[in-house]
């Protein structure tokens, strides 16, 4: 049986144990732990993720390159990141035989596809982070002048 075959059949079995117990199952609900495709949103959308995506579409790098790219990553945090976006199928790793050993990180066509989203988002919100620190004013003022009515 598939990955997804299994996926859709514990899917299938989650909802009709809720439906048994007159509860409605969550969309993303998987008895198998996380669903696979917000393990997946995580994955592209981390902290170091977003980052790392954004970074290789505009090039190739090697792991101290995009180290320095990133800023304020540590080693072990970037080779996490970089490991499950590989595992996912985002990014390639190349490693040369030379001496001294080099290692080249890009995206892979997958890969491209995800950060050209990552990055639709990222410029979506410098283009409207004005509305957006409006909209946090609104709201602090809003809940300050409740706080002060209580």
């Amino acid at each position: 049986m598939a990955v997804s075959d299994t996926n859709e059949t514990a899917a299938v079995e989650s909802q009709a144990r809720a439906a048994e117990n007159g509860t409605a199952a969550a969309k993303y609900d998987r008895d198998a732990g996380l669903c696979p495709y917000r393990l997946v949103l995580e994955h592209v959308t981390s902290r170091w993720g977003v980052l790392v995506l954004m970074e290789l579409l505009e090039r190739p790098y090697r792991f101290s390159e995009l180290r320095r790219a990133i800023g304020r990553v540590s080693e072990k945090m970037l080779t996490q990141t970089l490991q499950t976006l590989e595992r996912d199928g985002l990014v390639h790793r190349d490693a040369r035989p030379v001496i001294p050993p080099r290692v080249d990180y890009s995206l892979t066509d997958l890969g491209r596809e995800a950060a050209a989203q990552v990055k639709a988002l990222a410029t979506w919100t410098t283009e409207r982070m004005a509305d957006v620190e409006e909209a946090r004013r609104t709201y602090d003022e809003a809940r300050e002048a409740r706080s002060r009515a209580s």
